[in-house]
């Protein structure tokens, strides 16, 4: 069987974590610059100018949580990475470590 075809939506989150971990300092300067009331607004403006240059992904707030089999943005167990259903469905098959089917 081959290997399942990457979710658009999780390669999308993806993309957005790198873009704003590679990114993340330096728009933190600027961003704190442009925010800066003791500063020259020539300075503020320009900072300001140099934000709006940097894309879509690399922003902070464009990053998700999803779940890396579906891609849904609902219900994410972080610790797994998975949504509470394919949580679910691997956790009753025995494929997550550690975790069982209570019995009482």
């Amino acid at each position: 069987m081959p290997p399942p075809k990457p979710n658009v939506r999780v390669l999308r989150d993806m993309k957005a974590r790198d873009g704003a971990k590679a990114n993340e300092v330096a728009r933190r300067a600027y961003l704190y610059i442009s925010r800066n009331q003791l500063l020259p607004p020539s300075v503020r403006h320009q900072a300001q100018l140099q934000l709006n240059t940097y894309g879509r992904y690399t922003r902070p707030t464009t990053v998700k949580n999803r779940c890396i089999e579906t891609g849904r943005g609902r219900g994410i167990m972080s610790d797994f990475g998975l949504c509470r259903f394919q949580f679910r469905l691997k956790a009753l098959r025995g494929e997550l470590n550690g975790v069982k089917k209570a019995c009482w």
